[in-house]
């Protein structure tokens, strides 16, 4: 998987790695011979790489695990009491609606800021302030008494939603170079867990601590301060947050060079940041963010609606809320198989089409026969959402260094986000003004060819810096 490989030096203890950068700093021509007062020394004469990356890597792997439960549990819980904190504050339904379309805005314009901050504190210390301001946002928001209140809270804890979605595909590039596919599908299953856990339980805990929907939506703040621990001594740590800044600029590993003939060999930190990318040069982080933008609104219209499609069709409301859960759990098993094989692939279209294909079956049945095959529908509709874990594999693959991914992730995620503000909305106007769903699945269907089409494009091999650069 050459499209794979890193250019940055591990942090972890990956001797290959390390070779590979030592390499990569070498300058051509003489001064790279053996002879050289100025020469590179050749890698086996480098310092051992500290075992203490061990116990870091490992850290990263447990925060990755505990963030991405975070990522959706803030939406998905409020969508299960949607109708008790509307009574409790007052809220309108015009106000109650926009609530739909708050998260995609948040993160696309807080997920623009990431890079930026990564560069200047460390990714590992964004993500770690990212999982505060969850907490923080899903403890303060339902106690603040009023509409505006609570939604300023929500946004608190979107932002900090935002801005490590945009850095999770980041800090895998940089500490899992040789594993991006594995550790992807753990992240994409973990987040996937967390959406479907969080509308699956928050009634019953809400019930089991007295019926106060205050309760039932603070409890999530528990699992955010969870995340916010394994962070922490990788912040503090002072040799692992230089790098992960190096990791958010593109900068390369140490040069080991001869200062005299005589002398020991001293070690110089060579800095080499290449120049921002021109992302919107590239075709590829076009189609990467359209892709991710449609399948965003696919995966928004069905968490919103698709409860409502069954309960017109006659299914009871318990058993369309179970149709609503078997469709998100679907991506539990598969955020984990796609990102994997997908890496073995030289080209994610096959994949792509597959999982459209199971899209517009599911959404031709709830047209046909949405009562009678509820629980196909309810599954291929789920398998159809599994293009999330897909985009977020090939960010990975589409850019080489930690900076070109971060970039790439902030730009396509953006950009996604924007894309899908409008189709929630426009899915409950079509639904309002026809009074059937035909329309409403007619559009869904008409989103679903184009998300093939440009996700076969972003398929491709390519990376954004060589597109950039032409």
């Amino acid at each position: 998987m050459d499209n794979q490989s890193s250019h940055d030096s591990m942090m972890g203890g990956m001797a290959s790695e390390e070779t590979r950068t030592l390499k990569s700093t070498t300058a051509p021509g003489p001064a790279n011979t053996g002879g050289s007062r100025d020469s590179v020394a050749a890698p086996e004469e480098g310092p051992a790489v500290p075992a203490t990356r061990a116990w870091a890597a490992r850290l990263v792997v447990v925060g990755i695990v505990l963030s991405a439960l975070n990522l959706r549990p803030a939406i998905t819980s409020l969508g299960a009491l949607l109708e008790e904190v509307r009574d409790g504050l007052g809220m309108s339904g015009s106000v109650a609606g926009l609530l739909t379309s708050v998260p995609p805005l948040c993160f696309a314009v807080f997920g623009v800021m990431a890079p930026r901050l990564a560069r200047r504190f460390g990714a590992a210390a964004v993500v770690c302030a990212g999982m505060v301001a969850i907490t923080a946002g899903l403890l303060i928001r339902p106690y603040t008494g009023s509409t505006a209140g609570f939604l300023a809270a929500s946004a608190l804890a979107l932002m900090g939603i935002a801005v490590s979605n945009v850095l999770m595909p980041v800090i895998v590039k940089r500490w899992f170079p040789d594993r991006v596919g594995s550790m992807t599908g753990l992240y994409s299953m973990a987040l996937a867990l967390g959406t479907a856990a969080a509308a699956a339980v928050t009634v019953p805990v809400t019930e089991a601590l007295g019926g106060s929907w205050q309760s039932g939506l603070t409890v999530w703040a528990g699992l955010a301060a969870a995340a916010v621990l394994p962070w922490i001594p990788l912040v503090r740590d002072r040799a692992a947050a230089p790098a992960e800044r190096e990791a958010a600029q593109g900068v390369s590993g140490h040069v080991h060079a001869r200062v005299d003939g005589a002398g020991p060999v001293r070690q110089v930190h060579a800095r080499v940041e290449p120049p921002t990318l021109r992302i919107t040069r590239s075709r590829t982080a076009w189609a990467l963010a359209v892709f991710f933008g449609l399948q965003a609104t696919a995966a928004y219209i069905t968490m919103g609606w698709m409860a409502q499609i069954f309960r017109d069709a006659g299914v009871s409301a318990g058993t369309a809320g179970l149709l609503l859960a078997v469709t998100m759990v679907m991506g539990v098993p598969l955020a984990f198989v796609i990102p994997r094989v997908a890496t073995r692939l030289r080209h994610q279209g096959p994949i792509v089409i597959a999982l459209g294909a199971c899209g517009l079956a599911g959404y031709a049945g709830l047209y046909l026969a949405p009562a009678e095959g509820a629980w196909a529908w309810a599954v291929l509709l789920g398998v159809s959402n599994c293009a999330f874990p897909l985009a977020l594999t090939m960010v990975g693959m589409r850019a080489r260094s930690g900076a070109g991914v971060a970039q790439l992730s902030a730009f396509a995620q953006s950009t996604g986000y924007l894309i899908s503000i409008p189709g929630p909305l426009l899915v409950g106007v079509l639904y309002q003004h026809s009074g059937g769903w035909g329309l409403p699945i007619a559009l869904m269907v008409g989103l679903m060819v184009p998300q093939m089409a440009v996700g076969v494009l972003a398929g491709r091999d390519r990376t954004v810096e060589d597109e950039a650069a032409r």
